[in-house]
């Protein structure tokens, strides 16, 4: 079974499924070879923008898509986004039931930094 190398527990396996079974969101996966925003999504995948950020939404709560600010000189932030996994394993546990195993590729120290500030940040 695939495990998730940051000892953080996988998503729901509903939720996975759920944005895997969707085209929209595995056009946007395949459309992520870079990091881009909401607005570069939309446009890349010919899909309006509000399903763009329902799609994004959708992908990041499964824990496939990955969010960062880009902070620009203007002040206008935006968020980016970008493929968090390599391979999603679907698998029997002892129980006979379906859990979902998340490869994933290795993160900067920066970026582990930054992605415990995120989770900090949410918990307070």
């Amino acid at each position: 079974m695939a495990r998730n190398p940051r000892s953080e527990p996988d998503p729901p396996l509903g939720d996975v499924l759920t944005a895997l079974d969707d085209a929209d969101c595995r056009a946007i996966i395949r459309a992520l070879d870079e990091p881009l925003s909401a607005g570069e999504v939309s446009e890349r995948c010919d899909i309006p923008s509000s399903t763009a950020y329902r799609k994004l939404d959708l992908l990041t709560e499964a824990d496939l898509l990955r969010e960062a600010t880009e902070v620009r000189p203007d002040g206008h932030h935006t968020t980016l986004y970008e493929v968090d996994f390599e391979r999603v394993v679907i698998a029997l546990d002892e129980d006979r039931s379906l859990e979902v195993g998340i490869d994933r590729p290795t993160r900067s120290a920066d970026e582990q930094l930054a992605a415990m500030w995120k989770e900090v940040r949410r918990e307070t």
